[in-house]
């Protein structure tokens, strides 16, 4: 069997899920590529030492490009924050390096379309990881919605809410910085939710949105360095720092095919941790879903008989449902991580056939432009139309 070296850059949260996948993959799914670790890149070394042992990686390395230029790598999967997808991306492509991205595919959308541009130029092929697509319940929506199940589309409503930074005396982490991640909830996590309604209900047409900053500023952390959630008091400074991204943003939408959609993503909803919804309205029936119940499906049909119409709960762990047969007998149901390994199997075996996986950079680049024209419409108080 073929193998496929892997340069994955960045350890933390993202760096944990892809390697997570890059190890279990084999077990689940028959692969004609084996993904084989080979190293595992950050900055601070004490750190990454500890997780490349910890998760599985051959060895480590400081600085990404001396990684793209190895020539055991024929992928680089970049898990860093936004302000350094651009560099990495287009130094590996001109490697010859496949790529595999976290969203959003950039930093701004003038480099999204430079990371696609080179990837196209050196002829590598391209993902962006979009990975809550890969889960059966939502495989199920697609097949449902793309069979008429559903009808015409009506109307798309999601909420993404969380709440991890809703306390005042949060550190000012990398993620409230405009100049590393680009945005705030809006990039964070509205990404999700516009790639979900491109998925299942199609292209925008134009948009309307408005945001908010709650918390202007924040404690200075004393340590530099990429962090995630949780950080502990004694890594806070007395020194305060402006945050520069949207805590909260809501747009309203109009897609191509006449259906219409409302959108909202907040950190500063008290008790939601990790809160994706959405329901989906046609003319012959409605979906919904909830992330923190991601096996399950919810469905109505107008078209059942009178006396038993009512949303019915489908757990999406049946054979016949996308990627459950690849996992456990049917009613064992998986978990977030496994969005993960759903999503590798799929890069890994478009990559092999010389295919572009999907989701791909063009799918970011459609994301980013529409995550840009909600900023520019809650800027300008008015509606903004989405390029073709």
């Amino acid at each position: 069997m073929k193998e496929m070296g892997i340069g994955l850059i960045g350890y933390k949260f993202m760096g944990k899920a892809h390697s997570h996948a890059y190890r279990d993959v084999g077990l689940f799914f028959d692969l004609t590529v084996t993904p084989v670790m080979k190293v595992l890149c950050g900055r601070a070394e004490k750190p990454l030492k500890i997780a490349a042992e910890r998760f599985g990686w051959q060895e480590y390395e400081t600085d990404w490009r001396k990684v793209v230029r190895r020539k055991d790598i024929d992928m680089v999967d970049i898990s860093t924050p936004q302000d350094t997808h651009r560099d990495i991306a287009v130094e590996a492509a001109k490697e010859g390096k496949a790529l595999f991205c976290e969203k959003p595919l950039a930093l701004t959308i003038r480099e999204a379309y430079e990371m696609a541009e080179a990837a196209e130029k050196y002829g590598v092929r391209h993902a962006v990881c979009f990975n809550y697509r890969k889960l059966p319940a939502i495989g199920l929506a697609k097949n449902l919605i793309s069979g008429g199940k559903l009808g015409r589309i009506y109307h798309m409503r999601a909420v993404y809410l969380q709440d991890w930074i809703i306390d005042p005396e949060f550190p000012l982490v990398w993620r409230l910085q405009k100049e590393i991640a680009g945005s705030g909830v809006n990039g964070d996590l509205n990404a999700h939710l516009i790639d979900m309604a491109r998925y299942l209900v199609g292209e925008f047409e134009e948009v309307a949105g408005m945001s908010e900053t709650f918390i202007k500023e924040r404690p200075l952390l004393k340590e530099t360095g990429v962090l995630e959630t949780g950080i502990k008091d004694k890594q806070k400074g007395e020194k305060k720092g402006k945050v520069t991204v949207d805590d909260a943003t809501l747009f309203l939408a109009r897609f191509r095919n006449g259906a219409i959609g409302s959108f909202e993503a907040t950190r500063f909803a008290a008790g939601r941790k990790n809160g994706q919804r959405f329901e989906i309205n046609g003319s012959k029936g409605s979906i919904a879903f909830n992330l923190e119940n991601l096996n399950e499906l919810q469905v109505y049909s107008t078209e059942d008989p009178e006396y038993a119409q009512g949303f019915r709960t489908v757990m999406a762990t049946d054979a016949s449902h996308p990627y459950a047969a690849n996992w456990w007998p049917a009613g064992h149901i998986i978990g977030y991580g496994e969005s993960f390994v759903n999503m590798v199997a799929d890069v890994l075996t478009s990559v092999a056939r010389g295919e572009n996986p999907s989701p791909d950079f063009y799918d970011g680049i459609r994301c980013q432009e529409i995550l840009n024209a909600v900023e520019e419409s809650a800027s300008r108080k008015g509606w903004v139309r989405i390029p073709h």
